[in-house]
């Protein structure tokens, strides 16, 4: 009998909900990372993670739950499953790297009868075509002598609603038997198992979900663009068309895309389309508009102050929120970041306010903290709105502000406040 019923690679925001929740359910687990500060941190009681607090940590620890820099508990695992980063690179394409170096390592450690997951986002045929033979390259065969599926992460950080327990699991294996023992293996700790034909499927399933919102987010930021001349309110018109109740799925505009998903996960699957000869047109247009969001605020707190005789030039800038998402303190791919970078450059003061991150940088040069809400607006030539945290008195930013651009349509608009 194996001394683990599973081994975690990679404890980030994925790998630990994932053996949180594993834990929970009564399963013997360890967690394996290569970075010494995060398994200190966890085997110390302390959390790292949005959705994980550290009473969530020592629960776990009290279950049995135990962080490790030692590889070679992967050979005492039923099941591993690898939950680490997939990034794009320097020229926006594929970086395989972590994934690679993962696979390597179970491969080292690889024992008759195991079960090998990848959850880690990524182009479809990366589990056949990538993961598969470096494993294989240990002398096992797949499907054979060990299991091997794909299964992506759906984990939604921030989310009161749905976590990994009752967010549906898709699961594809290499081989019918792949795909239900991983699917018995998540039906342990998750709600709904939804097996797919095989690991490509599942990839792209995963690649498809947030394409889809990528292309709906990027048509109403474009959107917001030619309202805004056209004298459109199109926040109410986005309100209006939400009372259909079939046909229609609200997405609102924004300042740009942030987070691992959305800006990253699309350039997967337009890789992989590019392999075959021809541009993925649509996604490749949305990560235009998407990335032209962080630009046109900016010449839109340009257009504001100069309506009130100001210039950018000398001006003091206030960021509320510069993470990505609300309510987190997540700065993947935030637009904040070449906001703020664009506003320095014209000669603005930036200062920002966020009670989820207590150090901001950008390039390298410290962004100064603002603490009292109310005296960082009325300093501020102008506030802009990036991020909703429920933490923010809304009220008090609009009625004490001189100037405000909303990013996100929750102020009214009125003489000072200006939406996007």
């Amino acid at each position: 009998m194996n001394e683990f019923d599973l081994a975690v690679i990679g404890l980030g925001y994925v790998g630990m909900p994932l053996a949180k929740e594993a834990t929970a359910a009564g399963l013997r687990v360890v967690g394996y990372d290569v970075d010494p500060v995060k398994v200190d941190t966890l085997n110390s009681g302390r959390s790292y993670v949005d959705d994980l607090t550290d009473a969530d940590v020592d629960r776990m620890l009290q279950g049995g739950f135990t962080a490790t820099l030692d590889e070679s508990v992967l050979a005492k695992s039923e099941t591993i499953v690898i939950c680490v980063p997939t990034p794009l690179d320097e020229e926006r394409r594929p970086d395989l790297s972590a994934v690679e170096g993962a696979t390597k390592t179970v491969a080292r450690n690889l024992t008759t009868g195991t079960l090998v997951v990848l959850e880690s986002t990524t182009w479809p045929g990366t589990t056949d075509e990538v993961v598969r033979p470096l494993l294989e390259s240990s002398g096992f065969v797949a499907g054979r002598d060990f299991h091997l599926a794909f299964s992506p992460e759906r984990i939604d950080p921030g989310n009161p609603k749905y976590g990994l327990r009752n967010t549906p699991k898709v699961v594809g294996g290499y081989t019918l038997a792949c795909r239900d023992r991983a699917s018995a293996f998540y039906s342990r700790f998750v709600e709904q198992i939804v097996p797919v034909s095989g690991t490509r499927e599942a990839e792209m399933a995963k690649l498809l979900e947030n394409t889809y919102r990528h292309v709906n987010i990027a048509l109403v930021n474009e959107m917001a663009i030619f309202c805004d001349e056209l004298g459109v309110d199109l926040w109410e018109a986005i309100e209006a068309a939400s009372t259909k109740p079939f046909g229609f799925q609200k997405f609102l505009p924004g300042p740009g895309v942030g987070g691992h998903c959305i800006p990253v996960d699309p350039s997967y699957l337009s890789y992989t389309v590019r392999k075959l000869g021809y541009p993925f047109r649509f996604v490749e247009l949305a990560q235009e508009i998407n990335e032209r969001m962080p630009a046109y605020v900016v010449a839109r707190v340009q257009r504001l102050l100069n309506r009130h005789k100001k210039a950018v030039n000398g001006s003091r800038v206030l960021l509320l929120g510069v993470t990505y998402k609300p309510d987190i303190a997540d700065e993947r791919e935030t637009p904040a970041v070449p906001i703020a970078r664009r506003l320095r450059e014209l000669g603005a003061e930036v200062v920002y306010a966020d009670p989820y991150v207590k150090d901001w940088r950008v390039d390298g040069v410290a962004v100064p903290r603002e603490e009292d809400l109310e005296r960082a607006v009325v300093e501020a030539d102008v506030t802009l709105l990036l991020q909703q945290h429920a933490a923010f008195d809304l009220g008090l930013v609009e009625e004490r502000a001189r100037l405000v651009l909303d990013t996100r349509g929750v102020l009214a608009d009125g003489d000072r406040v200006e939406r996007l």
